[in-house]
């Protein structure tokens, strides 16, 4: 992840939270009182954010310490203890939502995520997120998605061509579009033609492209479709795909599963931060 970047989410994050200051704290904790924290998981999972928190925490105290208790990325069971917060009470608690909010995101995407990856084991197909994610919050998701074990599709529009059916359409012809991006993109840009079906197919082969977006098709078509390509561009299946399908879309040879769910639709992971000593005032 880029430090910089993250530490502005976290600012951001704060700031909104915080705003001209923590209310309830600053009038109960002494400035110089230090507490002990735990991190639990309340439901089994994935763990991905632990370096995030711990710079959740840096930007209120920078001598508050996190400890790891499992590995970044570990499955663990409800009621484990991930992490320990060792530093100022004052920190802790008024740091405590934003870093909640952010690994229990981050945690509940990269529990999904692995739950498709096992889905597919003994395949050579990928899993790969979208573009499909929370503002301002893109780099956070995505790197949970690795963290699950899935694999990021391009970061944003400035990271590869992809071609879709409204691009397609006010170029004219799928041709056409091709030719236009092929002519102001450099050599080292991937061009990505998304079809829907056989006939699109066929034509994109006629094309230079690198990739073929398989949309929204059914597994037999699908078939049709990766018999057509026979290995000659890279392909990705998307649109319509479910926990339920996945296995059968994969197996039909598709390079690639692309699942928006993965990051707009993924459920939080509970976790809870419950004290676990308190120190004493310095």
């Amino acid at each position: 992840m880029n430090g910089i970047r993250v530490r502005k989410i976290i600012r951001e994050a704060l700031n909104e939270d915080i705003g001209n200051g923590d209310l309830t704290t600053e009038s109960l904790v002494p400035a110089n009182h230090r507490s002990q924290a735990l991190f639990i998981a309340k439901q089994s999972g994935v763990i991905a954010g632990l370096p995030v928190i711990q710079l959740v925490f840096e930007e209120l105290d920078t001598n508050c310490k996190l400890d790891y208790l499992i590995e970044e990325g570990e499955e663990v069971e409800r009621g484990t203890a991930i992490a320990r917060i060792t530093g100022s009470t004052r920190a802790i608690l008024t740091g405590e939502r934003v870093a909640l909010n952010l690994i229990q995101r981050m945690s509940g995407i990269a529990t999904i995520t692995r739950q498709v990856v096992k889905q597919l084991e003994g395949l050579e197909c990928r899993v790969l997120d979208t573009r499909k994610t929370t503002p301002g919050l893109r780099i956070l998701e995505k790197y949970a998605v690795r963290i699950g074990g899935g694999t990021n599709h391009r970061y944003g529009l400035s990271h590869g061509v992809m071609l879709k059916d409204n691009h397609i359409a006010m170029a004219g012809s799928l041709a056409k579009a091709v030719e236009m991006v092929r002519s102001r993109v450099g050599h080292m840009v991937q061009v990505e033609v998304e079809a829907d079906t056989l006939a699109q197919v066929e034509e994109a082969l006629t094309l230079e492209v690198d990739a073929i977006l398989l949309d929204n098709m059914d597994i037999p078509t699908l078939k049709q479709a990766i018999q057509l390509i026979d290995g000659k561009v890279w392909t990705e299946a998307s649109g319509g795909i479910t926990p339920e399908t996945v296995r059968g879309i994969a197996e039909t040879g598709v390079d690639a599963v692309s699942l928006g769910w993965l990051t707009h639709s993924a459920k939080a992971l509970d976790i809870g931060l419950d004290f676990e000593q308190e120190m004493r005032n310095e």
